[in-house]
């Protein structure tokens, strides 16, 4: 998935949560609505969320250096766990903090169709993000399910701003029921206990963000059926006798850094090996752009088992 692509779902996320958020703060203010107020703090958050990304996107586009050998891919991985650590922190705790002053000191709420209307407006428009992201990760996803499709993808780009909408959906029906059950039953503590479960469900979506993530900042592998195209292509080659190790790690989303340790026919030349370690870098850059940087190494299996 290219960097267009991500900014498409970004900023569609961004605009809509800029205006979403606007709306629900005078909602909030307008009508008392702890629920509402919530709403309100986290598509403030989740805009901000957008920004970080856009810049974690373009500092990870600077060329490499002498203090960055290999780019500065992984500053979108940074950022995303940035972008995690502000939703629990600033969107759960606010959240959270307002539902228990709401419990605490209950007041009716007013003009509740203001706070319908909104809420019928911000779920048209996160339904419109949440679609755009959904679509965009579709691209790759062939006859993967979702969660497997979440699961293997390495472009937080994406899946943070997929799983900020669909919260922010689950978000929304909370704070209508709490609303609605409020006004029904005359129960201003349930727009409070709204507020509660809103920050909740912010907490348990920064957490599974902030496990996603911490799994690229910390090296993750390139996906199986990468490192499978890899050894196919290295067992097409008659030199090889043996592939003592494979071993990947992402470095950005599309910069893939491998190094391979190959045992070679004894018969075999420097200069061949030379050759066939050329043929080999040449086709597997061919078929997995992704892969930046091929380091190939020479080395006895029982060499290779020794260490």
């Amino acid at each position: 998935m290219n960097k267009k692509s991500n900014k498409v779902a970004i900023y569609a996320a961004l605009a809509g949560n800029g205006l979403i958020a606007l709306i629900k703060f005078f909602a909030s203010a307008y009508t008392g609505s702890s629920a509402m107020f919530s709403e309100a703090i986290h598509s403030l958050v989740d805009t901000g969320n957008q920004i970080l990304l856009l810049y974690g996107i373009k500092c990870s586009e600077r060329p490499a250096d002498k203090t960055h050998p290999f780019g500065y891919g992984m500053e979108i991985y940074f950022w995303s766990f940035v972008v995690a650590i502000l939703l629990f922190g600033l969107g759960a705790g606010v959240s959270v903090y307002e539902g228990i002053s709401k419990i605490q000191n209950p007041h009716p709420l007013t003009n509740q169709l203001v706070n319908y209307i909104v809420i019928g407006f911000a779920l048209f428009f996160e339904g419109i993000a949440f679609l755009i992201a959904y679509r965009e990760l579709g691209k790759n996803r062939g006859s993967k399910s979702l969660m497997k499709t979440l699961r293997a993808s390495k472009d937080p780009a994406i899946f943070v701003v997929l799983f900020e909408d669909f919260a922010a959906i689950i978000g929304l029906a909370v704070a209508g029921l709490g609303i609605y059950l409020g006004e029904v039953f005359n129960l201003p503590i349930l727009d409070g206990i709204a507020s509660i479960i809103i920050g909740l469900i912010l907490a348990v979506t920064a957490s599974c963000l902030a496990f996603e993530i911490k799994g690229l900042l910390t090296g993750e592998a390139a996906s199986e059926e990468i490192v499978a195209g890899i050894k196919s292509i290295i067992k097409d080659e008659s030199a090889v006798l043996y592939i003592n190790e494979i071993l990947t790690m992402h470095l950005a989303p599309e910069d893939i850094l491998l190094n391979i340790s190959l045992d070679f026919k004894d018969a075999m030349s420097s200069g061949n090996v030379e050759e066939t370690i050329s043929a080999l870098e040449t086709n597997i850059k061919n078929k997995f752009p992704e892969i930046k940087r091929v380091f190939i190494e020479a080395q006895s299996w029982m060499a290779q088992e020794k260490d």
